[in-house]
C-alpha cells in the first residue's frame, strides 16, 4: 500500500488548527490510506504549538523561527517517509478530501506531480474580485517569464513522487510566496505535470491571508530572481 505524508505547514493558526488536523485525520482515515500528517510550526507566536499537541496522530516538528512556506516545507519533507508527498495548507480552503482524487490521477495518468488548479475548466472556486486579479496577474506575469505549462502555480494543495522533490529540492532557495513556482519550474525540466481541478472555499480576508497589495513588492522581487536563476543557468 502507499505510504502517504501530508505535510502541514502553519504559522499563526492556532485559532483553527486543531479542529482542522481533526478534520484531516477524519478524511484521510474514511479514505483508508497508509498515511502520515506532519504539521510543521513555522515559528508561531500564538498557541498553534499548544492547539496542535492535543490532536492524536500528528508528528510534529517546531522551531523557533519563521522559515516561509519554502523552509518549512522542506523541513518537513526531510522527517517524512512517504513515498507520495502531498502539501497541504493549514487553513482547510481546500479539502483534504482531494487527496484522493489526486492520488488516483498520479496513477492512471502516470504522473510524476499533481497540481491543484484555480484555473482547471472543472473546479469550483468562490473568491474576492480583489483576491481574482491578484491572481491572474501575477499568473500572467509567470506565463511571461517562464512559459510554463502549469497554469496555476499557488494554490495550497499539490502531490509529489518522492524521487521529484529529493531531485528538485536541493535547488530551491526562495522560501515565501514564489517557493512554489521556483519548485514547479525545475520539476517541470524532468516530470510529467498534471493540473487537477479543486473545490475553493476562502476562509480568510486577504488580509490575513498576508495577500494584500503591500505583499507585492517581497513576491515581485522573488520572481524576478528566480527569472535571472533561470535564465542564467544558476540552477
Amino acid at each position: 500500500m502507499v505510504k502517504l505524508s501530508v505535510l502541514i505547514p502553519a504559522y499563526n493558526e492556532g485559532k483553527k488548527i486543531r479542529e482542522n488536523l481533526e478534520y484531516i485525520n477524519k478524511i484521510l482515515n474514511l479514505l483508508k490510506l497508509d498515511y502520515e500528517i506532519i504539521l510543521i510550526n513555522d515559528g508561531s507566536k500564538d498557541n498553534t504549538l499548544e492547539e496542535s499537541k492535543k490532536v492524536k496522530n500528528i508528528d510534529i516538528l517546531t522551531y523557533n523561527k519563521n522559515l516561509g512556506k519554502g523552509g518549512a516545507l522542506k523541513y518537513g519533507f526531510q522527517n517524512s517517509k512517504g513515498n507520495l508527498i502531498c502539501f497541504l495548507d493549514a487553513d482547510l480552503e481546500l479539502d483534504p478530501s482531494l487527496i484522493n482524487s489526486f492520488i488516483k490521477i498520479i496513477n492512471k495518468k502516470e504522473a510524476d506531480v499533481i497540481v491543484g488548479s484555480k484555473r482547471h475548466p472543472k473546479s469550483k472556486i468562490n473568491y474576492s474580485l480583489k483576491r481574482k486579479f491578484l491572481s491572474y496577474t501575477y499568473n500572467k506575469f509567470v506565463k511571461l517569464l517562464f512559459r510554463l505549462k502549469v497554469n496555476d502555480t499557488q494554490t495550497g494543495i499539490k502531490l509529489f513522487k518522492r524521487e521529484v522533490l529529493e531531485r528538485v529540492f536541493p535547488k530551491v532557495s526562495i522560501k515565501g510566496y514564489a517557493f512554489d513556482l521556483e519548485l514547479l519550474i525545475n520539476a517541470d525540466k524532468y516530470y510529467k505535470i498534471i493540473e487537477a481541478p479543486i473545490i475553493l472555499n476562502p476562509k480568510r480576508s486577504l488580509r490575513e491571508q498576508r495577500l494584500g497589495f503591500r505583499a507585492l513588492f517581497p513576491i515581485l522581487r522573488d520572481t524576478l530572481l528566480i527569472a535571472y536563476r533561470y535564465y542564467t543557468n544558476k540552477y
